[in-house]
């Protein structure tokens, strides 16, 4: 059952999806109902938070079963002794799942108010404490030490500093303000640090604000899945071609015991030093982040020097990780997509710059895995399509595991090419909220079942590289 709105778009963006989702071989496929009624479960998915905060185990430093004792004690600190279980995936043995808690529907809202940015608000539906950053406005005479209840401005029009807002807001839960409205908004700057502490939040997940930083990533579901897909192996060169913030890198250096060669490349340069941050974090020296553009990362004359960073020689790595720039439709929780048709339609042609040099780089029999977060056939379906036309070397290949489910009709794939794919659709569940009653007369298979399916929209294709040509 739907708590918050649906996503909303620009008109634009809006007629544009309904195209995508009315496509005429998904209407032949499904049925003009079917279809329509799976759109419209996508967009009542895509603005809740996932049914699963998924952490991944950096199994260089702890096991599994070590890391999720001490997890299960931060919970049970967390919840005030709230037995909220921590499962082990059967097929990704790197991560472990707890399920979230809500939407809480008898939570008493409060006279003192303060109004937080998007991003702010999409961050605390899924654990996360209120930042002084992303407070927009407060009530009038908030002090530190209030109860205060927390709404999020999810179309960007409450003016900072503001008293009250009467605009569109979303009501996120209660918390206690750590400073008064005139330390928030003081003259000298924005402050850092926390604002409002979350005591009653709307879904209840667990803060990961420093719980154990060396042994856990907080990543959704389908971006471990990725980097199983790719499988690295030890002694390998590996490209990871858009790797901020790094999770994705550190995955694939743990995967190869830290032994061979992942080059991270990213156009930031703040977002290159998240990398390399995160390598040393979790202790993993294969790591070598560059700041760099993917796609003028092929190198056309013959290097002499020893340099080890981009651009490279065609054929120059074993594998590589195309987790492309993308439109980011497929984020969980989403209520308001503020981009235009235009930046969304820009991804496309940067997808397909960035794939002409990653298959340019790979070695004759390498891997490359493509994948973004995102929901559009544009970026997906039809970039394999359009990969498949322009490089005969490339064939498609199983994925291990295969978790989500096939790839959406409507680019003219066969149905074994898309059985070949996976695209983590939110809408393949029913919306549902959770408790802590059904929780704990749920089956553990059932509950794995349903962290696999109600997650963030997400895509995945494989490639092997037959020959040179």
């Amino acid at each position: 059952m739907s708590f918050f709105p649906k996503i909303s778009f620009h008109c634009e963006v809006e007629e544009y999806l309904t195209k995508v989702f009315r496509n005429n071989e998904l209407i032949t496929a499904l049925g003009p109902q079917e279809a329509e009624n799976k759109y419209q479960s996508l967009l009542s998915h895509l603005s809740h938070p996932p049914s699963f905060t998924t952490v991944r185990v950096n199994t260089h430093l702890a096991s599994v079963k070590h890391v999720k004792k001490l997890l299960f004690e931060e919970i049970q600190k967390q919840f005030k002794g709230l037995c909220v279980p921590v499962l082990e995936h059967p097929k990704l043995q790197d991560i472990l799942l707890i399920p979230v808690i809500g939407p809480r529907r008898d939570l008493k809202k409060h006279a003192s108010e303060v109004v937080v940015g998007a991003q702010c608000g999409y961050a605390v539906l899924r654990g996360a404490h209120v930042y002084v950053p992303g407070i927009i406005s407060t009530s009038r005479f908030v002090k530190a030490g209030d109860l205060v209840s927390v709404y999020s401005d999810i179309e960007g029009k409450c003016k900072r500093g503001a008293k009250e807002f009467e605009g569109v807001k979303v009501f996120l839960g209660n918390g206690i303000s750590e400073l008064s409205r005139s330390e928030i908004f003081s003259s000298n700057g924005p402050l850092k640090g926390l604002g409002v502490r979350m005591i009653e939040p709307v879904y209840l997940s667990p803060s990961f604000d420093s719980v154990l930083p060396s042994h856990l990533f907080l990543q959704n579901l389908p971006s471990v899945v990725v980097s199983h897909i790719l499988n690295p192996q030890p002694g390998e060169k590996i490209l990871d071609m858009c790797a901020a913030p790094g999770g994705k890198t550190t995955h694939l250096a743990t995967l190869m015991h830290d032994q061979g060669e992942v080059i991270a490349m990213d156009r930031i340069a703040n977002k290159v030093k998240k990398i390399k941050q995160n390598a040393e974090l979790h202790q993993l020296n294969c790591i070598k982040a560059f700041c760099y553009d993917g796609t003028k990362a092929l190198s056309v004359e013959k290097r002499e020097d020893e340099q080890e960073g981009p651009p490279f020689l065609p054929e120059s790595f074993d594998r590589i990780l195309l987790d492309a720039p993308c439109s980011g439709m497929g984020q969980r929780p989403n209520m308001a997509y503020s981009s235009s048709l235009k930046e969304v339609t820009s991804y496309q042609p940067l997808q397909r710059k960035l794939f002409t040099v990653a298959v340019k780089l790979l070695k004759p029999g390498g891997v490359l895995v493509y994948s973004t977060c995102t929901i559009t056939l544009s970026e997906n379906e039809e970039q394999v399509a359009w990969a498949l036309k322009r490089f005969p070397c490339l064939q498609l290949h199983p994925q291990e595991p295969h978790i989500g489910g096939e790839g959406m009709k409507g680019a003219g794939l066969s149905l074994d090419q898309l059985k070949l794919l996976q695209r983590f659709d939110p809408s393949a569940v029913t919306l549902q909220g959770m408790d802590i009653n059904s929780l704990q007369d749920s089956r553990e298979d059932d509950l794995i079942s349903l962290a696999n399916k109600d997650c963030i929209g997400f895509f995945i294709a494989k490639f092997i590289k037959s020959n040179s040509k």
